[in-house]
């Protein structure tokens, strides 16, 4: 009796490393969503900072404030562009992995095909009653057994090896799946990153142009405040000019009787305002919010341009004329050295040394500060010191 001959199979050793399974592509997914998530809370930040900056900017005395705000949104992008370039390198990483693992799968997958294709012209060659001959060859019970457990691992190798090669396709097809969507998130990624590095250079330019808008605008303050205080100054010192002729004209020999004030401590929440309108400005220091600090000798009452400005109390105009940043500015001294005054006018009605009467107008509001409404500047000065003008008008709904 003849042996069987001895089959020339190849023997193939499992791979050492399990292949990628779902878990592997679930946690590729779950890192692509946190870094999304990750990108969409510094996206939130960005925008809460944009709509503080659109609030900022409409105000120009926050725009110390607006530079801080451009600054943190700058730094937000900057942020932003990092994670961008960290996801690049990580995708890139997943990309060239995933690339690796497909190309493995298809060696391997030529690799047992090419087995595959021996064992079946083999099995060719011996016919398909072969297994059948071997067993019924065998020369002994023992022999048989042993044949048969060598063709029934033979089987099952086989069978083995075929899902072996149905789990790499299907493995390959889900690697190349994998790998389409991480190419197109590397090249989302990459567009987002150009977007936001060129919105940096935006921000960065914006932030600079703000700077020095910020610094501008807080010398062009500092002026005006330099201004404002010097013109101060000089009404004050016209006043004390003025006050000082008073009384040497009353001390002089054969000097007619002292003027009374036609303003008395009972006219006190009395007096009408010279022009109506809400209070603009108030009297005394104030701290602006970009932390300049400006004090107001009088009051600052908003009304329309040309609306007219009555004398609060009879008296002779003893200045109508430019006063710096006052503007056209007519003082009344109404006597007993008590003085009011009224600038910021848009024209002016009366005279140097014209009497007035209470209630008689004097001039219109005008705008002497561009950055301001049109409003009336008036002080009210007893004794040639400036007092709160809201002691003496009348108590109005909306001007307190």
């Amino acid at each position: 009796m003849r042996r069987v001959p001895v089959l020339a199979v190849a023997t193939i050793v499992a791979c050492a490393t399990p292949w990628p399974t779902l878990m592997a592509q679930s946690s590729v997914d779950q890192r692509l969503r946190a870094q999304r998530e990750e990108l969409d809370r510094i996206r939130r930040e960005r925008d809460e900072l944009q709509r503080k900056r659109s609030v900022l900017a409409g105000r120009v005395h926050d725009l110390s404030d607006e530079v801080v705000n451009s600054r943190r949104q700058a730094e937000a992008t900057a942020r932003l562009v990092r994670s961008l370039n960290a996801q690049l390198v990580a995708i890139a990483a997943e990309v060239d992995s995933a690339s690796a693992r497909v190309a493995a799968a298809q060696d391997e997958v030529r690799n047992r095909n090419r087995v595959l294709h021996r064992r079946v012209t083999d099995i060719y060659k011996r016919g398909p009653l072969h297994t059948t001959e071997a067993l019924l060859s065998a020369r002994s019970f023992a022999e048989l057994v042993a044949r048969y457990k060598y063709l029934h691992e033979l089987a099952l190798r086989d069978r083995s090896m075929v899902n072996r090669v149905q789990q790499l396709y299907a493995s390959i097809a889900s690697q190349r799946e994998l790998l389409v969507r991480l190419q197109d998130e590397l090249a989302r990624n990459r567009s987002e990153k150009q977007r936001e590095e060129q919105r940096l250079r935006n921000l960065v330019g914006a932030r600079q142009a703000s700077l020095l808008q910020a610094q501008q605008t807080a010398a062009d303050v500092e002026e005006r405040l330099k201004r404002i205080a010097r013109d101060e100054q000089r009404l004050a010192d016209v006043i004390a000019s003025l006050e000082a002729s008073r009384r040497k004209a009353e001390a002089a020999p054969n000097a007619a009787a002292p003027t009374t004030s036609s303003i008395r401590t009972s006219d006190f929440g009395k007096l009408g305002w010279p022009v109506e309108g809400d209070i603009l400005y108030r009297f005394g220091r104030l701290v602006n919010p970009n932390n300049t600090t400006i004090r107001w000798n009088g009051i600052g009452i908003r009304a329309d341009a040309g609306a007219q400005v009555k004398a609060i109390a009879a008296g002779e105009v003893m200045v109508a004329d430019q006063i710096g940043t006052y503007g056209q500015t007519v003082i009344v001294q109404h006597g007993g050295g008590d003085y009011s005054v009224y600038g910021s006018l848009g024209r002016i009605d009366v005279r140097k040394g014209q009497q007035v009467i209470k209630g008689q107008v004097i001039g219109t509001v005008g705008r002497a500060d561009p950055d301001m409404d049109p409003h009336l500047h008036f002080e009210i000065r007893p004794k040639g010191r400036a007092m709160d003008p809201l002691a003496w008008l009348q108590e109005r709904s909306g001007r307190r």
